[in-house]
């Protein structure tokens, strides 16, 4: 017999790595309990690596009661699921956020049938119905494709269970693939929807689908009393001779405006109509659209149900892909949209002026409400930017606005009303504004921002000057009318000829979060280490700053500056530094390693390293980590000199 050479240290932990298989091989033989009270805690931690997701997932609450985080489990499954190599850290800060990544993940392909290298080796552990019922009870967003019958029928039969528990849970509902409502088989689907959005908990939906009449069907009875002609006809005809007394007398006796009808009195705040009871053989054969039918329909006893189905309230509404039809149908739903809080729309391709003038219209109808509750709006792509003026001065009541625009460079600036002499003050908390392929004047900006004495959030991206001009102008304004800045974010902008007034603008607002992204800031400065220095000694006066980004913006070898952020009696309070994309090199690395040990940071910092070429010395740059981690939890992910060339000259 062949005597093992191995060496004692190394049969010790071949023999550690197979008990700890053995315990996830024999968990249930074993116990949760008797896992967790008999084993030291240095052998828990070793052991979460080999556990599967619902192993991990059922210790998690007993470990952290002994002090012990699963978050290195849940990375290690994160990794092995995204083929990520060793030296790349997913983006996930806690345990709950990399458990909620995974179970997302997870949950989307097991449950529509779909495959992955991933979930074909661990298949036995996740298809099961004790992993969909795990993973549902982490889970806030439910993505439903109409077009999967298979696995949405399960939650009408086996899985029944698995539907209630989602009801519980699901916040958010996104419709994936458009539907026709005329084929029974629809109706499934359908039936799904209904229990999450009106039976559940949901309050937010997500239409990915271009389909006007199946938009109808998710507006209508959810916080609108309007319905769409087409889906009422199809709702009416499908159950005529059935439920002729289930529609009150008004809506089948209503008018019908353009594509769009009222179901109920307007006056009357949306309450739903009582259903009469249905035969329930009436019911199968029927194949309605209409919401309280379909769910007597799949109820378990095959009758109606025992109390008219309640409506729900859709709070939060996003519609990609959306197009002149969609609008439509959404422009006549808004009239009565009263319990909309956030609107969130994107196209595919730039909209029309038209378009964005009858969004315009109806939100104004509906802010001139007592009823409305919307308070944010995003929109893009639009073709000008007067109409961000159109849209707050419409919605004036409006705490958040995101804006897109997209204009050719020969476009000539559209003027669609005379100018206002005076302009009232905006309730605006939080303004984005990305601006893409079009020069402009910062007073399109200037002017709104002067409005806003109570902007907390500002994100200004892609905005180009003519030739001559300088974006100081911008942070001047900030200076001087937006007190109220917590949080501030510009990105691709020039800021090279701006230091001045980015030490003024830091000397006059309570910063918490600061993000200067490619900006070049460090282009113009003839002494680089002397200004980016000032920079630092005002950075550490923001007693609230715990937010720094700098990426994109050319550090390299003057990254070492940044170090002095924690130099001194009064160190600056920023826990998390983002200084990826930046060209820094392994011996600038270490340098700026040496420099933080002398001024070690009070608390434990996140800096994000990623997109610097780390390849090119890797020993120089792999001993520069090992000295930051002891004082960082470290961003990073391997670099290819070979594959960013690119990036390489842009930051020449």
């Amino acid at each position: 017999m062949q005597a093992d050479k191995r060496k004692p240290e190394e049969i010790t932990l071949c023999l550690k790595k197979i008990c700890l298989q053995a315990v996830r091989k024999h968990f249930a033989a074993v116990g949760a309990e008797a896992v967790v009270g008999d084993l030291p805690t240095p052998l828990l931690e070793d052991l979460l690596p080999h556990l599967t997701v619902c192993q991990l997932d059922e210790l998690q609450p007993a470990l952290n009661l002994k002090g012990i985080s699963t978050y290195s489990g849940w990375i290690r499954i994160l990794e092995d699921m995204c083929g990520c190599a060793a030296d790349r850290t997913p983006d996930f800060l806690t345990e709950e956020a990399a458990k909620h990544e995974v179970m997302r993940t997870l949950f989307t392909v097991v449950f529509n049938g779909f495959t992955n290298t991933f979930v074909n080796r661990n298949i036995t552990n996740l298809n099961t119905p004790s992993f969909l019922r795990a993973a549902a009870k982490c889970i806030k967003h439910f993505l439903l494709f109409t077009g999967m019958h298979k696995p949405l029928k399960s939650l009408t039969a086996e899985q029944r269970p698995l539907l209630n528990l989602l009801e519980q849970c699901i916040r958010s509902v996104g419709v994936s693939q458009s539907a026709d409502l005329s084929k029974k088989k629809t109706q499934t689907a359908l039936y799904v929807l209904h229990r999450l959005l009106d039976h559940g908990v949901a309050k937010e939906l997500v239409v990915h689908v271009k389909c006007p009449l199946m938009l109808a069907w998710l507006l209508h009875g959810r916080g609108s009393q309007y319905v769409n002609c087409k889906l009422k006809k199809l709702m009416h005809s499908k159950r005529a001779n059935c439920v002729s007394r289930a529609v009150s007398t008004n809506a089948d006796e209503a008018s019908c405006s353009p594509g769009l009808e009222t179901l109920d009195n307007q006056d009357d705040e949306v309450t739903p109509c009582k259903r009469s009871r249905l035969d329930s053989a009436c019911v199968e054969a029927a194949g309605s659209v209409d919401p309280q039918v379909i769910c007597g329909a799949f109820t378990p006893c095959g009758g109606p149900p025992a109390e008219a189905c309640p409506w729900g309230k859709i709070e939060h509404l996003e519609i990609r892909q959306c197009g002149s039809d969609s609008l439509t149908v959404l422009n006549s739903a808004l009239l009565t949209f009263f319990c909309l809080r956030s609107l969130t729309l994107h196209s595919t391709s730039t909209f029309s002026v038209s378009d964005v003038l009858g969004l315009a219209g109806a939100l104004k109808q509906l802010s001139g409400s007592s009823h409305s509750s919307l308070t944010d709006l995003s929109v893009s792509v639009l073709p000008n930017i007067e109409l961000m003026d159109v849209l707050l001065d419409t919605n004036p009541s409006l705490t958040s606005l995101s804006v897109e625009f997209q204009t050719d460079l020969w476009e000539q600036r559209l003027i669609l009303r005379p100018p206002l002499l005076e302009k009232s003050e905006l309730a605006l908390e939080k303004l984005t504004v990305k601006v893409a392929h079009v020069q402009t004047d910062v007073t399109f900006i200037t002017s709104v921002l002067r409005r806003c004495p109570h902007l907390t959030s500002l994100h200004v991206a892609g905005m180009r000057l003519p030739t001559g001009s300088s974006q100081s102008q911008l942070l001047t304004t900030l200076s001087e009318s937006n007190p109220c800045l917590r949080s501030l974010t510009l990105e691709d902008l020039n800021l090279s000829d701006c230091l001045h007034e980015i030490l003024n603008l830091l000397r006059c607002c309570k910063l918490e979060e600061l993000q200067f992204n490619d900006c070049r800031l460090l282009e113009k400065w003839s002494d680089k280490q002397q200004s980016l220095q000032q920079l630092v000694s005002a950075l550490k006066t923001v007693s609230t700053l715990h937010t720094l980004s700098m990426a994109q913006n050319r550090l390299a070898k003057s990254v070492c500056v940044l170090a002095e952020l924690f130099s001194g009696s009064s160190p600056s309070s920023v826990n998390h530094i983002d200084i990826s994309s930046n060209f820094i090199q392994a011996a600038e690395l270490l340098e700026f390693s040496e420099a933080l040990r002398t001024h070690c940071p009070p608390h434990r910092l996140t800096l994000d390293l990623r997109k610097n070429p780390g390849d090119r010395d890797p020993d120089t740059w792999n001993t520069a980590l090992r000295r930051l981690r002891p004082l960082c939890v470290l961003l990073v992910e391997g670099w290819k000199s070979t594959n960013t060339m690119a990036d390489h000259i842009s930051n020449m």
